[in-house]
């Protein structure tokens, strides 16, 4: 597919996945939210790892608020993104209270760096929550556009979940040579481990 048609594809795509998120209910959502944070708090993979990597979680995105609250009550570390001013790049950084947090690029809660610990280096044992307007059956994403996410798990070496509420998964997306992959896809229905890179999966 030409890149024009590609891009035309994909935000067509993403106004379409968006549509179907902003018509849950506050009730529906919650419920669906539920769902998803049990699946994830039940994988070996979350259950093994010591440092959880996740997005802030904003209006109809699937939640992380309290999935965040709950990798804290875990005793887990956390560390969540920041972007980079004037790139498409994003750097994490560790946080223990949600007052770190304050609204920054395009909206989003993001971490305060003179309050927190820049995160140098993420270990193969951590798993690294992915968001996204939809996810295929090969675990391919239609994030929103930026690249700031495909650029950050070229490099990432721990276990890369993707998160998304059932009504929003397809069964092929359009991709590019630059789209990434995630290991695990999560939603409200199902947990699918698409590339296993553990033998034991969720009990």
């Amino acid at each position: 597919m030409p890149v024009r048609d590609l891009r035309e594809e994909k935000n067509r795509l993403r106004k379409r996945y968006r549509s179907i998120r902003d018509g849950y209910s506050g009730e529906r959502k919650a419920e669906l939210d539920g769902l998803i944070l049990k699946r994830v708090t039940e994988l070996y993979q979350y259950r093994s790892a010591e440092l959880i990597l996740t997005y802030v979680s904003k209006g109809s995105e699937t939640d992380t608020y309290e999935l965040i609250r709950r990798a804290w009550a875990d005793g887990k570390r956390v560390a969540v993104p920041r972007c980079v001013d004037g790139t498409r790049l994003m750097h994490f950084y560790l946080i223990s209270s949600e007052d770190q947090l304050e609204k920054s690029t395009f909206g989003v809660m993001e971490p305060r760096t003179e309050l927190c610990q820049r995160l140098e280096d993420a270990p193969a044992d951590s798993i690294c929550i992915v968001p996204g307007m939809a996810f295929d059956s090969e675990g391919y994403r239609l994030g929103y556009g930026k690249g700031y996410y495909d650029r950050f798990l070229s490099g990432y070496k721990g276990i890369k979940a993707g998160i998304c509420y059932s009504d929003c998964i397809k069964w092929s997306l359009p991709r590019g040579k630059h789209d990434k992959p995630v290991d695990i896809l999560i939603t409200d229905r199902f947990f699918r481990v698409i590339h296993p890179k553990n033998q034991e999966s969720s009990r």
